[in-house]
């Protein structure tokens, strides 16, 4: 068996992840226990699945061959991966990775060091059509990218970040489809929705946060037409599971691991473009 916890679990997809466990389709995962600072969210899931509430994040250090850290907040992130990290447990890392650019790194190199493989992020970069999209501009479908547009959900005031809470969605989407390094982004806050600018080398991205929808949308613009579509996010929750599934039992790490930090510096980028009404670079780092 593979014994993991749930950190941080007041978030939703510690729900769905042990609703993918009790139906039976992941039979090597043992649940050791769930973890959160809002004790009401791990009584929650006691209830539900009947998984241990642990004490501390910190309980079973040295006993877990996985962790998932799903807190609400990014800024946990890191707290609850780091008594881990030497242990060389796999981890999956919820949206935001983390909210502050220098963690980001300093996270990312601990992980690398220790060689643990991980995954996380918005479950967004699994829509099928987002995979699409990356391929055809990968190879020209239709010739040379002229532009394209994402839409996503956001809430701008909550208590877990606000702008950072839940914009990894859709800038995940971009990146995924178009690059993980856009040159500098542009925002504009109109009445609580956001439309932002991703500027590559050659062409836009278009990026539409809506404040009172849950729609998401993708599409890519060439010469010889459009490609896109509303999107469904919900498969992609067991994409996402599947993929760490696969490292917990062997595989090797899917994604590099610069990319898992970038969307970080990219959300901070559009964060000052609010804030300041002006274009921004967005920050490039090393690992």
């Amino acid at each position: 068996m593979k014994k993991v916890v749930i950190l941080g679990c007041e978030n939703s997809h510690a729900d769905t992840f042990l609703n993918f466990i009790k139906e039976g389709a992941y039979p090597e995962i043992e649940v050791l226990g769930v973890y959160s600072d809002e004790a009401e969210a791990a009584r929650k899931l006691n209830g539900q699945f009947g998984v241990k509430i642990m004490k501390t994040y910190t309980e079973a250090v040295g006993l877990a061959d996985g962790v998932i850290v799903t807190a609400r907040h990014g800024d946990n992130h890191y707290k609850y991966a780091s008594p881990y990290i030497k242990e060389g447990a796999v981890m999956f890392i919820d949206k935001p990775f983390t909210i502050n650019e220098e963690e980001a790194v300093k996270f990312i190199k601990e992980l690398k060091a220790s060689g643990v493989r991980v995954s996380g992020g918005s479950c967004c970069k699994y829509i099928d059509l987002v995979q699409e999209i990356k391929k055809d501009h990968q190879n020209n479908v239709g010739g040379k990218t002229l532009g394209g547009l994402m839409r996503a959900p956001v809430t701008l005031k909550n208590e877990y970040g606000n702008f950072f809470f839940y914009s990894q969605h859709l800038v995940e989407m971009v990146c995924e489809a178009y690059g993980y390094y856009p040159k500098s982004v542009k925002a504009d806050n109109v009445n609580g929705n956001v439309t932002v600018v991703f500027k590559y080398e050659g062409f836009n991205i278009t990026g539409l946060y809506v404040s009172e929808s849950s729609l998401y949308y993708v599409s890519r613009h060439t010469l010889s037409g459009v490609k896109g579509s509303v999107a469904d996010v919900n498969p992609c929750f067991k994409k996402e599971f599947d993929e760490f599934y696969g490292m917990l039992t062997g595989k090797e790490q899917e994604r590099d691991y610069a990319e898992l930090i970038a969307p970080v510096f990219v959300i901070n980028a559009i964060n000052r473009s609010m804030e300041s009404g002006t274009e921004e670079a967005v920050k490039r780092y090393e690992i």
